[in-house]
């Protein structure tokens, strides 16, 4: 029996042939089919040499009434006949009946045969060259005869009672993805074939599984479950392995998934290509949009960390409406139902984004800089502290619930305080010293107290054996503290608060950190009150030099 297409040519042209952009989404919609035929198993065999790549399904397979009138009639679904599950009540993916036309856009030829109640073996091939000439040349679609199918695409069905095999020749632009990387993508973008244990993708003669994703599972630190998810991936042992923190999430909305966190952005880069993995929403176990969070970007560093999966198949069944795009790579925005679950993702995220900050932090990591839940002087502190805990190979070796990471748990919280502290002492400090040798003040009045600094210190480098400076500069000035140097700055500065009452206060607190001791909560408060007072007068030596300056 010849074949031919049920639509004319031209539209045909459009439709199928120049509505899909990727390799995989060619893939997609062959699995996706199979899928809806009810099939167990589905088989692609990819041949890079040959450029060949044949994809092969159990499913139900088509006669020749089905053949003609349903998968050349293009525009036939079967919802259409008010039906929206299978006999295996799997949810039809299939919803306008144009999304075959993709398997004509990647292939100078491509060879459909089908089975079905073990019958004979029926189909046509697609030569993607005479149908361009066909479409110039104005042909009515009925006098387009499909062609003769060829023994390669038989033969793929032997041994099959019912089934469809599609055999691409010529794949248009080579295959240039390796195989591992798509098996990587089918394992992201089909969650049914690892949902669902009656639906089996083979790639090559290899399952495809969560092991797939072991990589991203072994990178993965924070996992937030929506309405009491779980699937294989989540469950395995090498998504738990690493896995630090687990946290739960409701919503009003009849959707479940996850989003999780990996330790560094990079990790959530495919290898060798120029594709990441995303927030992306399945639709009856089809993935049907990419990286949700463009949507609702938050501009916050945690988007970069995230990725994961949300299922909403009330997008499809529930609706009533078709809110799928034409090339069925996304969706209908600006739509009243996606709307509203646009805004429950952004409430969701609110919460991953005080979370996340709270677990980096926890676990000794830099967390989010936008956080204000502490201020970004404390938050340098405490990543300071992180990177060094890191470089003396002590982090890794610090277990989580031991008395250790007890002792670093305090330190961290402590460092918010101590590390700055030291710091604005150092500058304080620094900044008078240079004041002092700029306007040329005489500071012999401490010389005595300067030269027996300076035995102290020479006897103790003796004792230590060392021969060399240890001071970058040994001048009398960089052995006198706040207080000494507050004597010889305040007079310049006129009338007002004294640096030299606040620096008598201050000396024995910053000794006690500068001895890198912990400081009760009072210290921490006295400390705060009398450097404000020491800033406001080092804000009045910086002016009234840029004043000089300016004269």
């Amino acid at each position: 029996m010849d074949f031919n297409f049920n639509i004319s040519l031209s539209v045909l042209n459009h439709l199928g042939r120049n509505l899909y952009r990727s390799f995989i989404t060619v893939i997609g919609e062959a699995i996706s089919n199979a899928w809806d035929a009810d099939a167990n198993k589905v088989f692609i065999t990819i041949d890079r040499e040959k450029n060949t790549m044949s994809i092969v399904d159990d499913g139900i397979g088509m006669d020749e009434n089905d053949f003609q009138n349903k998968f050349l009639k293009i525009g036939y679904s079967k919802r259409k006949e008010g039906k929206i599950i299978s006999d295996k009540k799997r949810p039809y993916i299939g919803r306008k009946g144009i999304g075959k036309l993709a398997l004509l856009s990647c292939a100078k030829e491509i060879e459909i045969a089908t089975i079905k109640y073990a019958n004979t073996v029926i189909g046509g091939t697609i030569n993607n060259a005479s149908l361009d000439q066909a479409i110039k040349d104005d042909i009515n679609s009925h006098d387009y005869k499909l062609g003769e199918i060829s023994d390669d695409v038989i033969e793929l069905l032997n041994g099959f009672e019912h089934g469809t095999a599609i055999l691409f020749k010529g794949i248009s632009e080579g295959i240039n993805n390796t195989v591992e990387y798509i098996r990587k993508l089918i394992a992201l973008n089909f969650r049914f074939s690892l949902l669902d244990k009656s639906f089996k993708i083979f790639i090559n003669g290899k399952l495809i599984d969560e092991t797939e994703l072991n990589d991203l599972a072994d990178s993965s630190q924070f996992l937030w479950i929506i309405n009491d998810y779980s699937d294989p991936y989540l469950e395995s042992k090498k998504f738990k392995k690493n896995l630090l923190e687990t946290a739960k999430i409701s919503s009003q909305l009849p959707i479940k998934g996850f989003i999780a966190t990996v330790e560094k952005p990079s990790q959530l880069k495919i290898r060798n290509t120029d594709d990441k993995i995303t927030l992306d929403l399945f639709v009856n176990g089809r993935l049907r949009e990419k990286d949700l969070m463009k949507y609702r970007p938050t501009a916050r560093v945690v988007e970069s960390y995230s990725y994961g999966q949300i299922f909403y198949d009330g997008l499809d069944l529930g609706t009533g409406k078709d809110l799928f795009t034409s090339s069925r790579e996304g969706i209908v925005t600006n739509d009243e139902t996606f709307e509203k679950f646009l805004n429950e993702l952004s409430r969701i995220y609110s919460k991953i984004l005080s979370d996340w900050d709270i677990f980096r932090l926890m676990h000794k990591q830099d967390g989010d800089p936008d956080n204000t839940s502490i201020t970004p002087k404390q938050r340098k502190a405490q990543e300071l502290f992180f990177r060094t805990l890191e470089d003396m190979g002590l982090k890794n070796k610090i277990k989580k619930n031991s008395i250790v990471n007890q002792w670093a748990e305090v330190l961290a919280d402590e460092v918010k305080f101590n590390i700055p502290s030291y710091t604005e002492c150092f500058i304080a400090e620094n900044l008078l010293r240079a004041f002092i040798k700029y306007k040329r003040i005489d500071t012999s009045e401490f010389n005595t107290k300067v030269a027996r600094y300076k035995r102290s210190e020479n006897n103790n480098k003796n004792k230590a054996n060392i021969s060399y400076d240890i001071r970058e500069n040994d001048d009398d000035l960089y052995y006198l503290d706040m207080e000494d140097l507050s004597i010889k700055s305040d007079p310049d500065l006129g009338t007002g608060p004294s640096i030299e009452r606040s620096a008598k206060v201050y000396r024995p607190i910053r000794n006690a950190i500068g001895h890198t001791s912990i400081i009760t909560d009072q210290a921490k408060n006295a400390l705060n009150v009398e450097f404000n007072n020491i800033k406001a007068r080092l804000d009045k030596i910086v002016d009234s030099i840029n004043d000089e300056k300016k004269k």
